[in-house]
This record gives structure tokens, sequence and C-alpha cells, in this order.
């Protein structure tokens, strides 16, 4: 098998990561990787063009491209879901990049086709030990700006990959304080979704909201500031992270069974491989189990943390081989 070039790129709703990928034998290897804030480019088109500009000028350039987006894909176009200034189409990338070929998708396919591709440095085990299924259902989600979910399903012979928007569901309560949490957030909302408190802005809003709870003062602005502040020590920080990583284990062990993700669940975005040791230690396993008459089906399915910070970039150069067989 020849290798295979391209760009492939990474964009959410706060950063946009770009790099040149090589694919050979099935081998995946991602060089020259860049992020933007989204914040400073008016357009998508413009961070891409920010990016192929600052490219040293021996580097070729790439005829196909594969952009993994975080919303959903609608006729090769999309309009991101966390920042709606930006919009991408297969056409645009086209014209903008001079692309011989460009295929956009979601950005938790991208990370579901990645798996295949991760080793075991590339991934944080949370979990029971042992091997899991040659076949079944891997499930692959987590929180970032937004929450993104997704599934890949192996029967020996064939895969496939379930994208969906998982991260819109309605969140449940599992105690009397998160039911005054989403009690409170509905008040203010109309409506709790997943993503509204197991994302960046969500743990934020958790936060704030513990605090009205409490009749405490909520000083901190930003979720970084929230899990820096949590793993220092700080109280309401630390409860608010507590709730968060128990949030995550539930919704994360309601996809397992909602998928049958038998072979494990990988927990991607930007959040948890900040937190590794707090989210170990957290009630998340705990809550991930907790599935009253299924818990015992549960328990056996392996977490992990994908650590991989260029996961989605290469599951999207996954693709460049049959973008480039189809052109």
């Amino acid at each position: 098998m020849k290798a295979v070039h391209g760009l492939v790129g990474d964009v959410g709703g706060t950063n946009a990561r770009f790099a040149l990928a090589h694919v050979e034998a099935d081998r995946v290897r991602v060089e020259e990787p860049v992020g933007f804030k989204a914040a400073d480019y008016p357009t998508a088109d413009d961070a891409l063009r920010a990016y192929l500009d600052q490219l040293p000028g021996k580097i070729a350039r790439p005829r196909f491209a594969v952009v993994a987006a975080a919303g959903p894909i609608d006729d090769g176009a999309v309009n991101f879901t966390n920042n709606t200034a930006w919009s991408f189409s297969e056409a645009g990338l086209a014209k903008t990049g001079g692309f011989s070929g460009v295929r956009l998708i979601n950005d938790f396919t991208a990370q579901a086709l990645a798996i295949q591709h991760l080793r075991a440095p590339d991934l944080h085990r949370i979990g029971p030990i042992g091997s899991p299924p040659a076949r079944g259902t891997t499930a692959i989600l987590g929180p970032g700006t937004g929450f993104g979910v997704a599934a890949r399903v192996d029967d020996g012979g064939h895969s496939a990959t379930l994208t969906s928007e998982g991260g819109h569901m309605g969140l449940s309560a599992d105690d009397a304080l998160e039911l005054e949490i989403i009690r409170r957030l509905t008040e203010a909302h109309g409506r709790v979704s997943v993503e509204r408190v197991v994302s960046g802005p969500g743990l934020l809003a958790l936060y704030r909201t513990l605090a009205d709870i409490r009749g405490e003062a909520a000083p901190i602005a930003a979720p970084s500031e929230i899990t820096q502040e949590a793993l220092a020590g700080d109280p309401l920080a630390e409860l608010a992270l507590e709730r968060f990583c128990g949030f995550l284990g539930a919704v994360a062990g309601n996809f397992a069974l909602a998928y049958g993700a038998r072979k494990g669940v990988y927990i991607a975005g930007g959040i948890a491989p900040e937190i590794l040791d707090f989210l170990a230690n957290s009630p998340f396993r705990d809550r991930f189990e907790s599935k009253g008459r299924m818990s015992d089906y549960v328990k056996a399915i392996p977490t992990f943390v994908v650590t991989q910070p260029h996961a989605a970039l290469i599951g999207a150069a996954s693709l460049l081989p049959a973008l480039e067989a189809a052109a």
C-alpha cells in the first residue's frame, strides 16, 4: 500500500487544530500540528488559511483533506453547535485549500475511528483489569466545550461508526442534591441536557449552582480555574468537580447500556486528561457501574481516558486512503 498524504483538522467550539498526516499500511503519522483559538478568526476558513500560510515552503500543499468538526454533518456541511459564527462545507474547504478531495466528519466520528490506532501510552485505564472481547461495540464520549458521543461496531469482518448527538439528551439525577441542581438549571434554561452540565461551560454552571445552593460566593469565572482550584483543595471547586465526575460516570454508563459497549467506553475531550488522578478517585466508576439490575453487565466493561492529544486528527487521517482512492 502506497503512502497517502493529506491535511487533517479537528475543529471545535473553542479551538481548531490542523496538521499534516501520512498513512501507510494502516500506520498513521501526524506532523506539523498547530492550534488556533476560534475567537481569533472571523471564520473557520480564515483559520485554515492561517495554517496553510504558515507551512514551510519546502512542504508541498496537500491534495486531500479530512476535517473533523464539532456538530452534525448535513449534506457535506456543518454549523458548529458551540460556535455559531463558524461553519464549514466540503465545497468551501476544497476552494479555500485548493484540495482535490475533501471529507467532512463529526469530531467524535474521528475519535471513534482513532481507537484502533491508539496504543497503551495513549490511554489511562479506570476500571476492571482484563481483556475485553475481540468483537462488539466500543463507545467513545466526553466533555470539552460541548459533549460528544459516538460508537464503533466490529463484528470481526466488518466495522462501522455510529455518530450521534447524544450530548443533547436529557440529564437525570441520582440523589437529592442532583435533583436540586437540575431543578435550578431547568428554571434558568428550560431543559437540562447532558452537555448543560458535563462540559467545560457545564462545570462552571455546576460550580455556580452549588454556590447558590450553599449560599456561598462563586469567585471563579473559568472552567480551567475550577479544575486548578479543585486539585489545590478549594472546597467548593472540589465539590463541583466531584459532582461533575459523578455525572460523567453516570452518563458514560448509560451509553454503555445504550450501545451495548462491552468492548469498552473511552472518555475523550480536553477535560478528563487534566484530572486523571482526581477522576480515578472520584465517584466516576461507582456511578458508571450503578445501573440497578444491569450493574453486573456494566461492571465488566473497562473505561479508558484518551490521553493522546491528536486522537481526532489520527482518526480523520485514517480516511485519507479512501478519499484518494475515490478521487
